[in-house]
């Protein structure tokens, strides 16, 4: 097979190129990335104020991991487990109900997609005269800005189950509930897994909004003293910090689904 035949084939929609070139290929776009980097710090092109090289990034990282950054990457990762979660564990039942039953749909879906276009940044001002400046602050933004998030995509998978399939059941002598529960519900569970994956990079974004407001602790908090202090370096490695975490959870994420849920895969 020719060079052009395994382009032409590759580029085929919806067509697999196999594990190994898929690797390869993520790897490639980091390397280009890291190659403009370099070109535009070490080739002048940007001052150094504005744009560290890699190595004065690499420099500036040790230089903050020796001095206690593990203990403000956790922080936030707790503040964003945390918020997350207990936004999950009420947003995909909520979203269960409200994709399943017509009433429930009417009585909810329009409350939260009101919420849904209401910034949680907007609300921290209130949720510091509410709350304080402890960590439930936090962790109150991170279940608004997920919450409804969850609540209206869960639905939207709920929803999008094929009609046959649950005439199907009832023809079978299903009942109601059990057609939510072991029909609805496990069709859509690997959809449900996937918007968890999806908003969960959305509450890191909630996270840092809140840290950058009333906190001694956290990646956030790191940047803006960073920034404070003109110490683009630091800043370089708290971004940087921030994408490798959502990297390995989202990588985490997407081993499980497969995991739990091969026949998906077939």
């Amino acid at each position: 097979m020719t060079l052009g035949h395994r382009l032409r084939e590759a580029f085929t929609p919806k067509a697999s190129i196999g594990k190994v070139p898929t690797v390869l290929l993520g790897v490639a776009a980091f390397v280009l990335i890291l190659a403009v980097w370099s070109l535009l710090s070490y080739g002048g092109f940007v001052d150094p104020l504005f744009l560290p090289s890699p190595a004065k990034t690499w420099a500036s990282a040790v230089t903050m991991f020796s001095g206690g950054f593990v203990v403000d990457i956790w922080a936030t990762v707790y503040r964003v487990m945390g918020g997350f979660i207990i936004a999950a564990v009420i947003g995909v039942p909520l979203g269960v109900l409200v994709g399943a039953y017509a009433p429930v749909s009417a009585f909810l879906s329009p409350l939260f997609s009101f919420l849904r276009y209401m910034p949680a940044s907007a609300f921290i001002p209130l949720f510091i005269f509410w709350i304080g400046l402890d960590e439930k602050e936090k962790m109150a933004i991170i279940i608004l800005g997920s919450l409804p998030q969850i609540v209206l995509m869960v639905a939207n998978n709920i929803a999008s189950v094929d009609r046959s399939l649950i005439e199907a059941s009832y023809t079978l002598g299903t009942t109601r509930a059990s057609v939510l529960w072991k029909i609805i519900f496990h069709k859509t569970l690997p959809d449900i897994v996937d918007t968890l994956r999806i908003v969960l990079g959305w509450a890191w974004t909630y996270v840092i909004v809140a840290e950058l407001v009333g906190a001694s602790s956290g990646i956030g908090y790191t940047i803006l003293q960073a920034q404070r202090t003109v110490l683009v370096g630091k800043i370089f490695v708290g971004i940087l910090t921030l994408g490798i975490i959502g990297l390995i959870v989202d990588n985490v994420l997407v081993w499980a689904s497969k995991a739990l849920f091969p026949w998906r895969e077939e």
